[in-house]
């Protein structure tokens, strides 16, 4: 939306109905799996990609949703420990403050100044959509409120 591009195009996901025949771990243990690794500290999206590349037993789990009918998120909610905020959310809000520390140092980045006006804009999109389900009713975004949310 921010941006001249004109979208991105690549390789897309085969389509599957059922998980692969060499992948034969139990839901159970995937799930297991994910609570763990998000109790590391570790995202959604990064909980995937461990999933992918390290598996667990020793076997690799192309796709949650297919090992299991869950995403990583509904197991997670499952077992109360989805993250404060939306991934999506915190990650918008980490640029942002950074952004903001970037644009006070440099005060001539013309740049950067609209960069940070489009992820604020970003925010306050974003945030219109979690309104009331994963933020409060009374949400207003700042950069003060934003350094707050993050540091918890």
């Amino acid at each position: 939306m921010h941006t001249r591009r004109r979208g991105s195009s690549g390789s897309d996901r085969p389509t599957a109905d059922e998980p692969p025949e060499w992948s034969d771990v139990d839901e159970d243990a995937i799930e297991e799996r994910v609570v763990e690794l998000a109790e590391q500290g570790h995202d959604p999206s990064q909980i995937g990609l461990k999933l992918r590349d390290e598996g667990v037993q020793g076997t690799p789990i192309p796709d949650v949703k297919l090992a299991t009918g869950k995403k990583v998120t509904e197991i997670l909610e499952e077992h109360d420990a989805e993250p404060e905020l939306p991934e999506d959310f915190r990650n918008l809000l980490e640029k942002a403050v950074r952004l903001h520390q970037h644009v006070e140092e440099n005060g001539q980045d013309h740049q950067n100044k609209r960069a940070l006006q489009n992820t604020q804009s970003k925010i306050r999109r974003l945030a219109d959509y979690y309104r009331g389900d994963e933020l409060d009713e009374d949400f207003a975004y700042s950069h003060e409120t934003a350094k707050e949310l993050l540091e918890e």
